[in-house]
């Protein structure tokens, strides 16, 4: 069945490399009165949805039916649907015929899915440097040995790192977990050149893609990886669905990750009051409830979107975002940007920095108070990697977003600003002249701290 909606099987307009966003017309008020566009730089936390995702979205709305097993038409439809959105995404990706991809509801659940599923005693290989969805869910699998290995500083250090602990492993199953490009940095990681390395000493490999699939391309054959998970609401899709896509074996001879409803191929009760449990091997194993359809399709419009425009026209334009960005900030002496590889270093739409001076909260605050522009402060939920750009101790304060010291202390944390697909050049520049404004005449209102956040005072 074939859905025929205006806006599924819209024509292919010309492409453009700046995106239609929901939001470019938001207007927010300011402490200091009257409102103003808000600009929007928050691209790495969850960026906007595409207005063609929003469109696609709406256009299937009147046809939302259950997915699998329904006999309704619109049932029937959803179902097909939400299958071609599977396909869609896996040749987004660059999928392998056996591959799987499973739908789930954000990056940190496809690492956990896959945490799950490996196999007992597998010995996991992990990065400081990582964002916590694929730094933490490891010490929760069977029996795992997790080896966190410290944060390199050129990405020919990290493959040479990663190659000896490979060496001197034991033998068994084993698993590398990788970022693609850092939530922190934006730097872009040698992605096929470490999927080597691990397989040259037996090991599997997932990509945390997260940051790097709103970006650039993401080819799991051409990178060679075992896995990929990212996040709807980073690709433009915020409807709550992500993606785990790659190898079927562990998938298949796992438990299922949730019991219920469309993993289980057949239930039947034994004679002594237990069950028989047959459990599908395809991608509904770890599927259980009812699927997110609307997640899945739209995630696979905006696949469909960004491949349309084309990312060779994305990331010309984003470089030359981020050259501006960085031209401008270098002007400013109290800036400091923060960085593992260097300057030369490839990257995406996300750079972090200090400013001597001033607490990163309070910033932060002034920056969306005074001025209608939406960054980010904290440790952006990857704490070693934070506190080792800052040269900060363990055991100093410092919460996701929610640092403890007040206006006018040591910064404990940092500034993000990240953007992509759909931020207009004007808001890089309005970032630009308030931060030079502020760094100059100081905040022009007055804050407080309220639960670890610097807010204005009223």
């Amino acid at each position: 069945m074939t859905v025929t909606t205006s806006a599924v099987d819209r024509e292919i307009c010309t492409p453009s490399p700046v995106l239609p966003v929901l939001g470019r017309d938001v207007l927010v008020p300011l402490v200091t009165g009257g409102e103003v566009t808000y600009a929007a730089l928050d691209y790495a936390a969850s960026a906007p949805a595409l207005q063609r995702v929003w469109d696609d979205v709406a256009a299937y709305a009147p046809y939302y039916g259950s997915v699998h097993r329904g006999a309704g038409y619109l049932s029937q439809l959803s179902t097909d649907l939400f299958e071609q959105s599977r396909a869609t995404v896996a040749e987004f990706l660059g999928c392998r015929p056996e591959d799987q991809l499973i739908f789930t509801r954000s990056t940190t659940d496809s690492l956990n899915l896959l945490a799950a599923v490996i196999p007992a005693g597998t010995h996991v290989f992990v990065f400081e440097t990582e964002h916590h969805a694929s730094l933490l869910p490891w010490d929760r699998a069977q029996d795992a040995v997790v080896t966190c290995l410290p944060a390199p500083r050129t990405p020919e250090q990290a493959v040479a790192a990663l190659d000896v602990a490979l060496h001197g492993a034991p033998k068994g199953p084993k698993l590398v977990c990788v970022t693609g490009a850092s939530n922190v940095t934006g730097e872009i990681w040698p992605v096929r050149e470490l999927a080597a390395a691990a397989h040259r000493h037996g090991a599997r490999i997932v990509l945390d893609a997260a940051q790097l699939a709103p970006h650039h391309p993401v080819d799991v054959t051409a990178l060679d990886v075992d896995w990929v998970a990212f996040s709807g609401h980073k690709l433009y899709a915020p409807f709550g669905s992500g993606v785990l896509a790659g190898r079927a074996d562990w998938l298949r001879d796992a438990e299922p990750y949730l019991a219920g409803g469309g993993a289980s191929r057949k239930v039947a009760r034994r004679a002594d009051g237990g069950l028989d449990v047959e459990w599908h091997s395809t991608e509904a194993r770890h599927e259980a409830g009812s699927p997110n359809v609307i997640g899945g399709y739209a995630i696979a419009a905006a696949c469909k979107a960004l491949t349309e425009t084309g990312f060779d026209q994305l990331v010309a334009r984003e470089q030359q975002l981020l050259a501006r960005l960085r031209a401008g900030l270098a002007e400013l002496p109290e800036v400091h940007v923060l960085s593992l590889f260097g300057a030369d270093a490839p990257q995406v739409g996300v750079l972090s920095f200090v400013v001597q001076g001033w607490n990163s909260s309070h910033f932060a605050a002034a920056l969306s108070a005074e001025y209608g522009i939406g960054v980010r402060d904290g440790l952006f939920c990857a704490h070693p990697l934070v506190r080792t750009l800052l040269g900060a101790e363990d055991d100093e304060p410092g919460e996701c977003g929610a640092p403890e010291a007040a206006p006018g202390e040591r910064s404990l944390n940092a500034i993000r600003v990240s953007f992509g697909a759909g931020t207009p050049d004007e808001h890089i520049d309005r970032f630009l002249s308030a931060a030079r404004t502020l760094i100059r005449d100081g905040a022009a209102w007055t804050y407080r701290t309220e639960n670890g956040r610097c807010v204005p005072a009223a």
